[in-house]
Formats: structure tokens, C-alpha cells, sequence
């Protein structure tokens, strides 16, 4: 089966109302994202990876304020029905119910850290789906944007993974490690 893009079209352009539902899905994520990563801070706290979360929580802030950036070029206006979820996700998202205690010890911090991983994918996914359309000639977006948007969501998930790998001993390995 053949994989390559398909040629630059004009006449191949992306459906708008199926694009915009997808971006406004991905704009209620992200409001929830930016609380999760601000939570997750608050647990590394005092920890030797409280920089990588307080950084994280910038660049996924700065992530989200790209994609209304992109939706706003796109022409697309998000659905108020859905900002208003995403303001109800976000507050629902303070209480991170994977690590209740807020702590870098035991599996809640695990859970949180595989969530953590699992969001930063879902974005690195829209940003290669928008790289693709645009490759395809269905969007006029930012080529270069867009690998470095993906780039980053890349560099994000190996940091939670260096994170989770190298605190994982302390949570489950019992004795002094």
C-alpha cells in the first residue's frame, strides 16, 4: 500500500467542519492538559525534576496558545458549547484523581507520569495530521511550525519518560535505591 502524500491540491481542501470539530476537540484537551502538567508540578515539587515540570507546563501552555493561533488562521472560530467543557475539564483537572495525594511517590505518581506521556502524544499526533494535510496541500498552516510543534511534543514525552524511568525504582522497589 502506498503511504506517500497525496499531491498538492487547491481543489483538495480539508473539510472545514470536520477540521474544526477535530482542532476544538484538541483545544479542550489541551485546557485540561495545561492543568494537568501545572498539578503535576505542584507533586515534583522540591523534587530534582521540578524544573522539567515547571518547563513542561510553559511549553504545553505555550502549545495550547499555538493552537488557537492555528485555528484563528484556519478561520475557524472553537465552539462556545465546547470552551465551556473545557473550563468544566480544566477545573476537573485540578483534582487529578491519579495522584490524589499529589506526591512523586508511589502509583499515582506512576499513573500520572503514563497520563502525562499519553497527552503529550495525542498532541504530537494533531501536529503530524496538520503537517499532513499541509503536506497534502489541503491547508495553507505553517510546514515548519508544525515539525517544530511536533519536535517539541516529541522532546516532551521523552523527559516524562527519562522521569518515570529513573524514578520508577523508588516507587516500587522496596530498601534504599
Amino acid at each position: 500500500m502506498d503511504h506517500s502524500p497525496a499531491p498538492r491540491s487547491d481543489s483538495n481542501p480539508a473539510d472545514s467542519s470536520r477540521l474544526s470539530a477535530y482542532l476544538d476537540d484538541h483545544l479542550v484537551a489541551a485546557a485540561s492538559g495545561v492543568k494537568l502538567f501545572s498539578t503535576a508540578q505542584g507533586s515534583w515539587q522540591g523534587t530534582r525534576h521540578e524544573q522539567t515540570f515547571a518547563s513542561l507546563t510553559r511549553e504545553i501552555s505555550a502549545d495550547r496558545d499555538e493552537l488557537r493561533q492555528i485555528i484563528s488562521s484556519l478561520g475557524y472560530t472553537p465552539s462556545k458549547v465546547k470552551m465551556v467543557i473545557a473550563q468544566i475539564g480544566a477545573q476537573l483537572s485540578r483534582v487529578n484523581p491519579l495522584n490524589l495525594r499529589r506526591s512523586d511517590k508511589g502509583s499515582g505518581a506512576q499513573l500520572e507520569l503514563e497520563a502525562l506521556q499519553s497527552a503529550v502524544r495525542g498532541k504530537e499526533c494533531m501536529w503530524e495530521t496538520l503537517g499532513a494535510l499541509t503536506e497534502a496541500g489541503s491547508t495553507e498552516l505553517d510546514a515548519e511550525q508544525l515539525r517544530r510543534l511536533t519536535d517539541r511534543a516529541r522532546k516532551q514525552q521523552e523527559q516524562l519518560a527519562h522521569v518515570m524511568r529513573e524514578t520508577a525504582p523508588e516507587r516500587f522497589l522496596s530498601g534504599d535505591h
